[in-house]
């Protein structure tokens, strides 16, 4: 008998800050989040983001691609790199670790490999999709 995973997914969704983007500066806020198998979803990060620009006249929307903000999201979300003294895998162990921790205390048991594993989609908001043209 196979018991069903406690989460199915991870989702970063993605969306612009306004304030803070311009032509040639892109500003996006990122909240990570492990969806449930009844379709619930659980926030683990919500305080991660980026800004990026480019210099001279060109507009960063020139560069962007629906790619590139996903790739971008999900080094965001983590794991960060290691910190002084410390390997990849520690790293990876440590931030997957924390983000299973986060889980267990919200009742939901995963281990932090399989949680690594995961598919992990990333949808970009309303105003970024618009902003960008995507």
């Amino acid at each position: 008998m196979t018991t069903a995973p406690a989460v199915t997914r991870l989702v970063t969704h993605v969306e612009l800050n306004p304030a803070r983007t311009t032509d040639r500066q892109l500003d996006v806020s990122a909240r990570l989040e492990a969806e449930l198998p009844d379709g619930r979803t659980l926030v683990l990060l919500d305080d991660r983001g980026w800004a990026e620009s480019v210099v001279g006249d060109a507009a960063i929307r020139d560069f962007l691609t629906v790619e590139s903000v996903a790739e971008t999201a999900r080094t965001v979300v983590g794991p960060d790199e290691p910190r002084d003294g410390e390997s990849r895998e520690q790293a990876e162990a440590a931030h997957w670790g924390a983000l299973a921790g986060l889980l267990a205390r919200r009742g939901v048991r995963v281990d932090a490999a399989a949680l690594a594993a995961l598919p992990h989609d990333v949808v970009p908001g309303e105003r970024l999709r618009a902003w960008a043209g995507f």
